[in-house]
Formats: structure tokens, sequence, C-alpha cells
């Protein structure tokens, strides 16, 4: 078949917010007596929905006040001004000029998604954007990825997925795309066995 669309996960795809995520969890975890390492949010967190995350380390509290708290947080420490990665630019200059249809696929929530495409100048640059307010599962579940495709009105077999995680990796997969693995946040050892 021919490539009619690519999707972009968001964090550590389109923008390298991860240094931004870790910070916000570490402090936010802290302030509620919970101890987190950058390697840990690397091996428990990335990649992980925030209520599954507030779940485990937070049995006690309400993981959607948890989520709203920790994401106001972060959007506020997003700022307005944040580089995409290099050559993103590039790309969907040239996915544009093919007129491939571009969409973003985030675990986040679609505050997060306005505030990191405001504050990359990318606004514009996709047909549409997925997100936690549009899912009722979440990566690596292949709904967030199937979802895009149907706004996109292309067929598993006409996209290509960019990912950065392994839940984001069995997502697209899932949802019968192929996949390109990009070893911004994790190597490409780990990625391959997904």
């Amino acid at each position: 078949m021919t490539l009619k669309a690519l999707l972009f996960d968001m964090d550590g795809t389109l923008v390298d917010s991860d240094p931004i995520h870790i910070s916000v969890f570490i402090d936010f975890l802290a302030e509620r007596g919970v101890t987190l390492t950058e390697a840990e949010y690397m091996a428990r967190i990335h990649g992980r929905t925030n209520l599954e995350i507030f779940g485990d380390l937070l049995p006690d509290e309400d993981p959607r006040e948890m989520d709203l708290a920790k994401e106001a947080e972060y959007r506020r420490r997003v700022g307005d001004r944040m580089e995409p990665m290099p050559g993103l630019r590039d790309l969907i200059d040239a996915a544009r000029k093919a007129e491939l249809g571009l969409a973003v696929v985030t675990n986040g929530p679609r505050a997060n998604l306005d505030a990191v495409l405001n504050a990359t100048g990318l606004s514009d640059a996709f047909a549409c954007g997925v997100t936690s307010n549009d899912v009722t599962n979440g990566k690596p579940d292949p709904e967030p990825y199937q979802r895009a495709l149907d706004e996109l009105g292309v067929a598993a077999g006409e996209a290509l997925v960019f990912e950065d995680s392994p839940s984001g990796i069995r997502s697209g997969r899932a949802a019968g795309i192929e996949v390109i693995g990009l070893a911004t946040s994790l190597d490409a050892d780990t990625l391959q066995r997904h």
C-alpha cells in the first residue's frame, strides 16, 4: 500500500519533554513522601498513564486529582517556548509536500498537547491529535492509534508510527501499524524487545 499518514507520539518524540516530566514527578511524589530517582522513573513510569502510576505509587490518593495537579505543574514548567526534536520541522515539511496526513497520539491530556504544540509553534502542523481525553484506554492498548487512523481516514497499512516508549510501540503494533522506534528516551535494545 501507499504511505498516506505519519503518526507521532508527543513526549520524547516530538519534543524532549522527558526531563520536565521526570523533574515534575520527582518533586510531586517527594511532596507526598515517595522517593523517586530518574532511573526508577524510566523503569517504572515512562510510557504509562498517570492513573496507573498514581494508583500504584499513591494508592490512598485520588488518581484523577493527582493526575490533574501533576499535569498542571508540567504545563507551568513547559512555559511558552519549547524546541521540537532536531529534524522534526523538516520531516513535517516533507510530509506536507507529499500530502501525508499528520497526527499526534499521546497518553497525555489535551491541555498538554495544546501547550506543547503552542510552545513549539507546531499548532497548525497536525490534522488531528488523540489524547487521553479522547479514548477509554491509553497506550499500550491500540485504541489511541486506531482513533488517529479513523480521524485521518487511512488504513493501518497506509500509516507509519514514530514512538519512543515500549507501551507506545506495543500500541502502534497492536493497531496493525508499522512502528519506528526512536531511541530518544530508551536505548535501541530496550525498544527492539517490544
